[in-house]
C-alpha cells in the first residue's frame, strides 16, 4: 500500500474530543486508508459501512441509548461513505456529545452538507481533512525520481487514482466507468437535478475550457439553461471533488481582470476520460492545458496534504498578460507560469510592477519535483 501523506495528521487529532472528516471523491482510497487507520489504532474499533442499509437505519433519526448499544467497548468508530445517511451531521454531533471518549471517523465521497437538511451541525465539534487521487509526492515515496520522470506522461494522460496507478492495463476502462455518473452520483440522490444528461454536457463543456476563463453565461447559451443553473451545477461537481476553481486576483488595479474564473478537474484522467481522448503528448493538441491542469492539481494536493494554507488565484489583464497561478499567503505573493518546455513568462513584468514584492516562477518539466513536494533522489 502506498502509505498517504495525511494519515499522520488524521492520527494527531484523535482522541481530541471531535470528529474527524474525511471527504473525497470516489475511489481515491478512504475506505483503505481508514482501514490501515483502524489497524494501528490502539483499543478496538467498529467499522460501519453506510452501503449496507441496515447500518444506515441505525445511524438515521437515532438515539443515545440506540447508539450506545451499537457502539459497545469500541473506542475507534469508522463510518464510512457518511454522506449516504439522511442529516448525518446531528447523528456526528450526538455521537461527539455523548460520547466524548470515543473517536469519530467519518468519510464521505461528497461534502456530508448534501444529505444534511440542518445547517452546520458539527460547527466546533470536527476536524476536517480532504483525500485526493494519490500525489506525485506520495509516489515519490514509493518510485524514484528517475521512474517518475519516465512515468510522468503516462501519470497526465490517465491521472492518478490508485486503481488506475496500479492496474495499468485496464486503464481506459476503468476511467471510462469512473468518468459516467459514478463519480457524481451522490448529485442524484440527495439533489433536485432534473436533468442528468446537462450534468454531463457541462462537464465535457468544461473538461474542454481547462486553462481557459469561463463565462457561466456562454455555458447558459450554449447548453440552453439559466446563467443560476450553471453556477449551481459547478457548485455541486465541487462538492463532489470532480473539479476546483480558481478566481481572478485583483488588488483593484484598473487594467485587471475581476469576474471571470478557470476550472479545473482534480484528475487529469477523468477529465481526458470525459473528451475520449487518451492519446500521447505528440498526438495532442492540448498538451500544454493538460500539463497546466495537472500542475496546480498536484500543487494543490501536496499543500492540502502538509496541511499548509495558502490562496489561490490566477491572474490576467484586459491586455492578456496572465500568470497561470496565484498563490498568497502571510501578505506574500508568489506567481507561477506553467509551461511543459522552457519558454519567456509574458505576464511577469506587468505583474512585478503593480506588486513589486511578489515572486514569479517557471515551472516546466525540467524543475516541477519541488513545486510538488518530490523529495530530492
Amino acid at each position: 500500500m502506498i502509505t498517504r501523506t495525511i494519515q499522520k495528521e488524521i492520527e494527531s487529532c484523535f482522541f481530541k474530543g471531535k470528529a474527524v472528516i474525511l471527504l473525497g471523491a470516489r475511489q481515491v482510497g478512504k475506505t483503505t486508508l481508514v482501514r490501515e487507520i483502524a489497524r494501528s489504532c490502539k483499543g478496538p474499533s467498529l467499522y460501519l459501512n453506510c452501503d449496507e442499509t441496515d447500518i444506515v437505519q441505525q445511524l438515521t433519526a437515532t438515539t443515545t441509548t440506540q447508539l450506545a448499544a451499537l457502539i459497545g467497548r469500541n473506542k475507534l468508530i469508522i463510518i464510512d461513505e457518511a454522506q449516504r445517511v439522511k442529516n448525518i451531521g446531528l447523528t456526528l454531533k450526538l455521537l461527539v456529545d455523548a460520547f466524548p471518549e470515543l473517536q469519530i471517523l467519518a468519510t464521505g465521497s461528497s461534502s456530508l452538507d448534501l444529505a444534511d437538511e440542518v445547517v452546520e451541525p458539527l460547527t466546533g465539534r470536527k476536524y476536517e481533512f480532504h483525500l485526493y487521487p494519490l500525489s506525485l509526492s506520495e509516489l515519490g515515496q514509493e518510485f524514484s525520481t528517475l521512474e517518475i520522470n519516465r512515468l510522468l506522461e503516462r501519470l497526465i494522460v490517465y491521472g492518478t487514482y490508485p486503481e488506475i496507478v496500479i492496474k495499468t492495463d485496464e486503464s481506459e476502462r476503468l476511467l471510462s466507468m469512473l468518468a459516467s455518473s459514478y463519480l457524481y452520483r451522490d448529485l442524484f440522490r440527495y439533489q433536485d437535478i432534473r436533468r442528468p444528461e446537462l450534468l454531463e454536457k457541462l462537464l465535457i463543456a468544461l473538461a474542454l475550457q481547462i486553462g481557459q476563463q469561463v463565462s457561466y453565461t456562454e455555458l447558459a447559451n450554449t447548453l440552453g439553461v439559466t446563467k443560476e443553473t450553471i453556477s449551481t451545477y459547478v457548485q455541486l461537481l465541487e462538492k463532489a471533488f470532480v473539479i476546483f476553481r480558481l478566481g481572478p486576483f485583483s488588488r483593484n488595479l484598473r487594467s485587471e481582470l475581476t469576474r471571470m474564473r478557470k476550472i479545473y478537474f482534480h484528475d487529469t484522467g477523468i477529465r481526458n476520460a470525459l473528451i475520449r481522448n487518451f492519446n500521447p503528448s505528440h498526438m495532442r493538441n492540448d498538451w500544454g492545458v493538460l500539463w497546466e491542469n495537472f500542475m496546480i492539481s498536484e500543487r494543490w494536493k501536496f499543500l492540502s496534504n502538509s496541511g499548509r494554507q495558502v490562496n489561490r488565484y490566477f491572474w490576467r489583464t484586459h491586455s492578456q498578460q496572465e500568470i497561470d497561478l496565484i498563490e498568497e499567503s502571510g501578505g506574500q505573493l508568489d506567481g507561477y507560469e506553467i509551461k511543459w518546455r522552457e519558454g519567456k513568462i509574458r505576464g511577469a513584468k506587468a505583474f512585478l510592477a503593480g506588486y513589486p514584492e511578489s515572486r514569479i516562477s517557471l515551472i516546466t518539466q525540467e524543475n516541477y519535483r519541488e513545486f510538488v513536494g518530490i523529495q530530492a533522489g
